[in-house]
């Protein structure tokens, strides 16, 4: 059975975006032009990668995304849910399927589509939410890189209705950690 994760960095005083979205913060973390998620993280963003099946993120998220990737989609194989009420371009061979409303009935599908792998939250506080209001998400990993915006959008948008149970720790060479929870019944 899979199992739904929230894996995202965030910031030192809780940002996953700055107040306009953007992740500069991140991306040029260390004084690198650009940051390659596995190496920041001494492999371990592979290892978590290695064991997803499905994704599901929001379409600012998305959009982010093909901005990035100049159109070429970078899970390729991957089938990923994108939660939005606009109609959006796909790229080429991308297998990108398109949800409105609940997250719920689509998390079935989602699951399936995993199969013994995981569905990884990608980005998106409010996503996330939705999923841990539904008591859907299981896991969450932080990456907290060590800067503070002091404003931006948070993690988590409101409050949490289940407990947190830390899972693990991981620091990094570059002085980002990793912490794991599981999410558990209040």
């Amino acid at each position: 059975m899979s199992t739904t994760q929230y894996y995202v960095a965030q910031t030192l005083d809780g940002y996953i975006a700055d107040s306009d979205g953007g992740l500069d913060w991140l991306l040029r973390f260390d004084g690198e032009s650009t940051i390659d998620a596995s190496e920041a993280t001494d492999g371990a963003y592979d290892r978590f990668f290695a064991e997803v099946g499905a994704l599901a993120m929001g379409s600012a998220t998305y959009e982010f995304i093909l901005a990035e990737a100049h159109e070429r989609w970078p899970y390729e194989g991957m089938p990923s849910w994108v939660f939005s009420s606009r109609e959006l371009p796909v790229p080429e061979g991308a297998d990108v399927r398109f949800a409105r409303g609940a997250v719920r009935p689509v998390h079935e599908h989602m699951s399936t589509a995993a199969g013994e792998r995981n569905v990884w939250i990608v980005g998106g506080g409010d996503l996330a939410m939705q999923f841990a209001d539904e008591d859907l998400l299981d896991e969450l990993h932080l990456t907290v890189v060590p800067v503070v915006l002091g404003a931006g959008l948070p993690t988590f948008p409101r409050r949490l209705r289940r407990r947190l149970r830390l899972a693990g720790t991981r620091p990094f060479r570059n002085g980002m950690v990793e912490l794991r929870y599981e999410v558990v019944a209040a």
